[in-house]
């Protein structure tokens, strides 16, 4: 395997990784005041209701950025692909 096409796929794990990482965090944070929420008589359904859709939409939005990673990883092969083709073929 060349290294560029290494380097593609080492930018491609971190920028994963990075996502699910920041997601955690980003649905932890978020939930904190909906958990105080939960605790209020009264208020245990509707703010576990706003919870679950505030989990899928984070959620949804951290698989979004793997999907166009993972696209962007795909065009990036190809385009190494060619670039290396080229390559053998000028020698």
């Amino acid at each position: 395997m060349g290294a560029l096409k290494k380097l593609k796929d080492l930018v491609q794990e971190v920028v994963d990784k990075g996502a699910t990482s920041v997601e955690e965090v980003h649905q932890a944070i978020a939930a904190m005041p909906l958990d105080v929420l939960e605790s209020i008589e009264g208020l245990e359904e509707p703010a576990a209701k706003i919870k679950e859709v505030r989990q899928k939409t984070i959620g949804g939005v951290y698989d979004i950025i793997r999907k166009v990673n993972n696209k962007v990883s795909e065009i990036a092969d190809d385009i190494i692909n060619k670039v290396e083709g080229e390559e053998e073929e000028e020698k």
